[in-house]
């Protein structure tokens, strides 16, 4: 039990990070604190498309550091967050986005696993509706197995005799 405890212990304080990692730098932090957060949250939902599962927040490439500057660059000049997203959707594809917008090419982006999941629970279903239909076969009886021991020595008797006729 005091193992477990421990180990419980230990693998919450390597999961949790009390000082989350921040790549921008004191140059790209625009004077108003309301857009800066709005520029903060924007830049958690937009995927770095050099480290592709990693937000450009936290980000160290370059091409990270130039979308989080025309993040703040669009908000400066009025954009919504929305606006923000679609511009940068517009031009670098909807991959940039972590949440991606529901459209007919994203479709089975957001309904794929649901459709995978689907299949196979009624796969499971069909399979075990099956295995209860089967029957277990009897036991031979003593005359059925004395009838299988005749008609295979009757078998190998043909074989023997059809291999011999062919050398």
């Amino acid at each position: 039990m005091r193992g477990l405890l421990l180990f419980t212990a230990v693998l919450f304080l390597f999961t949790v990070n009390s000082d989350p990692v921040q790549a921008f730098e004191p140059d790209e932090v625009l004077d108003d604190p309301a857009l800066e957060a709005r520029a903060r949250e924007i830049s958690k939902e937009v995927r770095c498309l050099v480290c592709q599962n990693e937000p450009i927040d936290s980000s160290n490439a370059d091409l990270a550091k130039e979308l989080r500057i025309v993040v703040r660059e669009r908000l400066v000049a009025g954009d919504s967050d929305d606006d923000v997203k679609s511009y940068l959707s517009d031009r670098y594809g909807d991959f940039v986005l972590f949440r991606p917008p529901f459209n007919t090419a994203t479709f089975l982006l957001w309904f794929g696993p649901l459709l995978v999941f689907g299949i196979g629970g009624i796969g499971l279903i069909l399979f075990y509706r099956g295995s209860k239909n089967l029957k277990v076969a009897k036991p031979l009886s003593e005359e059925e197995e004395a009838r299988l021991n005749e008609l295979l020595d009757n078998e190998n008797k043909t074989k023997s005799s059809n291999s011999g006729e062919a050398s």
